[in-house]
This record gives structure tokens, sequence and C-alpha cells, in this order.
């Protein structure tokens, strides 16, 4: 019996993708493609987290689609209880790049007791984004 692979994603609404781009892509150095889809599709941003891909769509296209929806995004901010975890390299330019952009730091740059460096930030839309960076003692070690 041949097992079919499943894909699985999730979807955020945000304000302008050129800004959720110029985020995840450039200041957070993720792997971010932007698909252009068949014609009349909403173009919108990928990003494959490994059996899980990152779908950031704009939301003004959404409510397009789904008109039913316009209400329910005037109700509820973006990002109320989501949290997204990311592990990133370099995480001390990250956080300077955060800072000097002046997007909002719920915990800064700290190294944990753990082997982790790590800080909390919002993303331009209110998403929490979590990253951090496993020390370099600790790579080297394996654990």
């Amino acid at each position: 019996m041949k097992s079919s692979q499943t894909h699985n994603s999730i979807q955020l609404a945000v304000s302008q993708l050129v800004v959720t781009e110029a985020f995840y892509a450039g200041i957070l150095e993720l792997p971010v493609r932007r698909s252009f889809s068949s014609t009349g599709a909403h173009d919108h941003l990928l990003v494959d987290m490994g059996g899980i891909t990152l779908v950031f769509v704009q939301e003004g296209d959404v409510v397009r689609a789904h008109p039913l929806l316009g209400s329910r995004f005037s109700m509820f901010p973006k990002g109320i209880g989501v949290t997204l975890h990311f592990g990133v390299k370099d995480i001390e330019g990250i956080s300077d790049a955060i800072m000097e952009e002046g997007l909002e730091i719920l915990y800064p740059l700290d190294i944990k007791p753990y082997g982790i460096k790590e800080m909390w930030c919002f993303d331009p839309d209110g998403y929490l984004v979590v990253l951090d960076e496993v020390l370099e003692t600790r790579k080297k070690s394996g654990t």
C-alpha cells in the first residue's frame, strides 16, 4: 500500500505583503518565496518549514475572496494567540535590525541556561515571533 504524503499549511493574513516580505526575508533571513499562482489567484508569500508551509496573504485579498470574513478581521486584531517560532543564525544582527526598524520587542535578546540565545518580538502585523539560536559551544559539542 502506497502512503500518500499530505501537505499542511498555516495561512496568516497581513496588511502588506511587501512589508511582511521585508521582515521575514530581509530581517530574519528566512527562505521566503513569492508565489504567483494561476490567473485570478492572489499573490502570496510562502515559508517552507519542513512539512508545514507558512502562507502569508494580504488581508484585503482574503476579504475580497471571502466577504463574510471582513467583519471578523475588524473585530479581532491579528496575532492574538499565535506564536511563530524560528531558529535563526546571527540573532545579534537580527536583534539590531529589529531595533533599528523600531519593531516592538517583548523580551530582548538573552542567553538562556539551556544553551540558546532567544528573543521575542512582534512582526509588523502583530504576530508574536520567538527567535532562537543555539550557542556555539552547544553546536560544537552536539548536545
